[in-house]
């Protein structure tokens, strides 16, 4: 499992934010409910700049949100001509919001057994359900349970 570094969110003055630790999430907190979702909430870019929202099946596997979109569609083309996302989960109750660059992945076996075993579905790994695959490293990632907040608002850096 990933060991980000822990912090503060930056935008504390107007939230009531706590200073210290105290309250703040541990990383295995969004780790669980990471893998757990069942649908993910991928926010691209249009090529004018205006947010796009869809929300996708995908896995949380090998520290990293794994999800698939037909190579042609909107989001696709989106993210090839700008890797840079947002990934959030369904809840805004147990808020967990991923930032980062996705990269192309090739859909092994390991993978479509996952999305199987979540999903009863299993993507063809050498046909044409083969291509349009992504994988979302974080880069940071913010988390909360809207009914501890601001108490429980944390920052994850990634190296």
């Amino acid at each position: 499992m990933l060991t980000p570094t822990r912090r503060r969110p930056e935008f504390r003055g107007h939230y009531g934010i706590h200073e210290g630790p105290a309250g703040m999430l541990e990383w295995a907190w969004a780790d669980e409910r990471l893998a757990r979702s069942r649908n993910y909430w991928i926010v691209t870019a249009d090529e004018d700049g205006r947010p796009r929202a869809l929300p996708v099946w995908g896995i949380w596997f090998d520290d990293a949100v794994v999800f698939g979109t037909h190579p042609k569609s909107r989001k696709a083309r989106n993210l090839e001509r700008d890797r840079r996302v947002v990934v959030h989960l369904e809840s805004g109750d147990e808020a967990v919001i991923l930032e980062g660059d996705v990269e192309g992945v090739e859909i092994t076996d390991e993978i479509a057994d996952a999305f199987h075993a979540k999903y009863d579905w299993r993507p063809d790994v050498t046909g044409p359900d083969s291509d349009g695959w992504y994988r979302l490293r974080p880069q940071r990632a913010q988390a909360w349970l809207e009914s501890a907040y601001p108490k429980t608002a944390t920052r994850f850096d990634f190296d």
